[in-house]
């Protein structure tokens, strides 16, 4: 049995969060499933597909964002999602704060599926 399996659904999120708020990519990738899905909201399409999808877009971010960090707003946790309204600094270098809701879907202890919201 996989560890993650028995933290509740906010656990793993929390857990994916502080290693993205580290830039620690391999554990980042951990909290992750095989098939995880990244979707944009508004422009209801997908991002990208795969772990190793999802591993090139966060590396390049991260080595992009030397103090890249993310803050909770505001979470909601509903059955096996969590939807974070984020506040993000440090994004590819810059000082502007970028606003996000991101929803993350979990099972099994991974997150699956993540779609985000932008204004």
């Amino acid at each position: 049995m996989n560890f993650a399996q028995n933290l509740s659904t906010e656990q793993v999120v929390q857990n994916n969060l502080d290693a993205y708020n580290n830039r620690d990519l391999e554990k980042f990738m951990s909290w992750f499933s095989e098939d995880v899905e990244l979707y944009s909201f508004s422009e209801m399409k997908l991002i990208a597909s795969g772990k190793p999808a999802i591993e090139k877009l966060y590396k390049e971010l991260f080595v992009a964002s030397p103090t890249l960090h993310s803050t909770i707003l505001k979470r909601i946790v509903f059955d096996n999602k969590v939807i974070d309204h984020e506040s993000i600094v440090g994004r590819k270098g810059s000082s502007e704060i970028l606003e996000i809701v991101m929803i993350y879907e979990v099972k099994d202890g991974k997150i699956f599926k993540m779609t985000s919201i932008r204004k």
